[in-house]
């Protein structure tokens, strides 16, 4: 409660100091989301304590069958004028009621929960067209379909942007996702935090060229990452020799599961036979993505669009090389009742050689992003509610769907259907590399949480489900919106997920999925969300 306080101080006396000095224009924008999620087996999986959400994706360990949240989201903008303005965005919670950590139990006024999303200005270079904003702020790649898949979520960073004509604009950015993170090594002979924050940078570039014309829009897009050998190193025994060293267990940041699983092959650097493998980091990684994303509406109201995305990511060891693409398809046509539409996606897929890095597409983070085929398996969901189940991104899946969009025969009550069939693209010789199966020689990965081994472990470099050519899940979501206010919209969300995991010797074999057994169990959800936005 004593920094609310503080920041609405804070707020008066900007309001005041700007009201005598100037004249600006402050323009508010907020959201409250009160959410209400009760579901089963979130972690593909139940007994042995995790029949509930506990052993869900990394943003729901912990949590029960039924949880209640909410959160509230400011935004303040200050406008100068058409050329400049600055904008602060606090986000109060994600709190979970009853929590004490959140800021959620009795007496509440938990300290940590007031966070700073965004801070930025906006201007404009006098007699041109380049608009700049620079500071923490929200970027994302471009996508007609999905969502990107490869970097959406909150960074500092500059970008620039420049409209030529009607036709033909061009944006270009620069962000910095990490810095001044490491700690140092600790060793007999330097002493304690040798190198701290030395060669620990990721900064990443992108150029885009966004592309329109009577009923065709494409934008052709590139970005490159330069990624420092210690951006994500952490000390883990004795340094003198290096063998305490390890390059990729300290991923920080709110979004660090993402990069987690986005930048690294399945388990992290493995010799053929598939044991750990360790060496030195030296010099700078690079990582490069391309990509071409489009729509046709020239035959409205019929609609096709696509992704294509590449990507590839390389360190001064090849055991942790990794690179794949994305290619994504939509089919839709617009009636005076909803929108109907079928959709399909192919990922590479991770081949049966562990030594030689991943063969899935790279990712930085998709923390923001609302993947348009999937709300409850990928991050889709626009407020709260439980996602991103089986893959935070789309890397190592295949699938085919239909869905009907935005169903109305009710004034101001819509309805959205999804039906998705998903496949993996895996290698299924890497589940044994993965899960570990003594009688045929394989190890396993080390860094199993109670126990847990198999295609629901999250280990690094791996998404909530590793899914192999032998594994497969069908996807059935309805999700219902009522604008019972002009500012006031209630959400209904359900969705169940379908799984079929092998289990055989071949893949799975005696994987463990909740630590004690290989006991498989479909995950499904139901989320009540009540939204005031203005």
């Amino acid at each position: 409660m004593k920094k609310i306080a503080t920041l609405l101080l804070a707020a008066g006396l900007v309001f005041g100091v700007a009201t005598g000095a100037s004249a600006i224009d402050f323009k508010a924008k907020g959201q409250w989301i009160m959410s209400f999620d009760y579901g089963q087996n979130g972690g593909f999986t139940g007994g042995n304590g995790m029949t509930g959400f506990n052993k869900a994706n990394k943003s729901y360990k912990g949590e029960d069958e039924f949880e209640a949240k909410q959160r509230v989201r400011l935004q303040l903008d200050a406008v100068a004028s058409e050329s400049l303005s600055g904008t602060v965005f606090f986000e109060i919670g994600a709190q979970t009621w009853g929590e004490n950590g959140s800021g959620g139990a009795l007496g509440a006024d938990a300290n940590n929960v007031v966070k700073l999303k965004n801070a930025y200005i906006d201007w404009m270079v006098p007699q041109t067209d380049l608009k700049v904003r620079m500071g923490i702020q929200g970027i994302a790649l471009p996508s007609m379909t999905t969502g990107s898949n490869v970097f959406n979520d909150d960074v500092a960073g500059v970008v620039a942007s420049y409209q030529f004509n009607e036709n033909v604009g061009l944006t270009a950015f620069w962000a910095r996702p990490w810095n001044d993170n490491f700690t140092g090594w600790n060793d007999t002979v330097h002493g304690d935090n040798y190198q701290s924050n030395y060669m620990d940078n990721v900064d990443v570039f992108a150029l885009l060229l966004p592309l329109s014309f009577d009923g065709v829009k494409v934008t052709p897009w590139g970005m490159m990452a330069g990624i420092g050998p210690n951006a994500f190193a952490s000390q883990t025994g004795n340094a003198d020799d290096g063998w305490g060293r390890n390059y990729f267990g300290n991923v920080s940041g709110t979004s660090n599961k993402y990069a987690a699983a986005g930048m690294f092959p399945a388990g992290g650097a493995m010799h053929k036979d598939g044991k750990s493998a360790a060496k030195r980091l030296n010099s700078y990684g690079t990582a490069w993505w391309a990509g071409l994303t489009g729509e046709v509406t020239m035959w409205d109201p019929f609609r096709i669009a696509w992704d294509f995305n590449y990507g590839a990511a390389q360190y001064d060891d090849s055991r942790l090389n990794r690179s794949g693409w994305l290619a994504s398809l939509l089919f839709e046509y617009k009636m005076d009742w909803g929108i109907p539409g079928l959709y399909g996606w192919y990922a590479s897929g991770d081949d049966d050689n562990p030594a030689n890095g991943s063969e899935r597409m790279p990712s930085l983070s998709v923390n923001n992003n609302n993947n348009g085929f999937s709300n409850f398996a990928f991050n889709g969901n626009p407020y709260i509610a439980r996602e991103g189940i089986l893959g935070y991104s789309m890397a190592g899946t295949w699938g085919i769907g239909a869905r009907v969009k935005d169903v109305s025969f009710v004034e101001d009550l819509k309805h959205t259907l999804r039906v998705n069939y998903i496949g993996g693209t895996n290698a299924p010789k890497m589940a044994k590399y993965l899960a570990g199966n003594d009688a045929r020689g394989y190890d396993g990965i080390s860094g199993a949480v109670n126990g847990v081994t198999g295609p629901n472990m999250q280990g690094l470099g791996m998404d909530p489900l590793y899914m192999t050519t032998e594994d497969s899940a069908l996807e059935i979501g309805l999700t219902n919106e009522y604008k019972m206010y002009e500012n006031f919209t209630i959400m209904l969300d359900a969705a169940y997920l379908a799984t079929w995991i092998d289990h055989s010797k071949s893949t799975w074999g005696r994987s463990h999925m909740n630590g004690k057994s290989d006991q498989e169990r479909d995950p499904w959800n139901v989320n009540l969300s009540f939204v005031y936005a203005f």
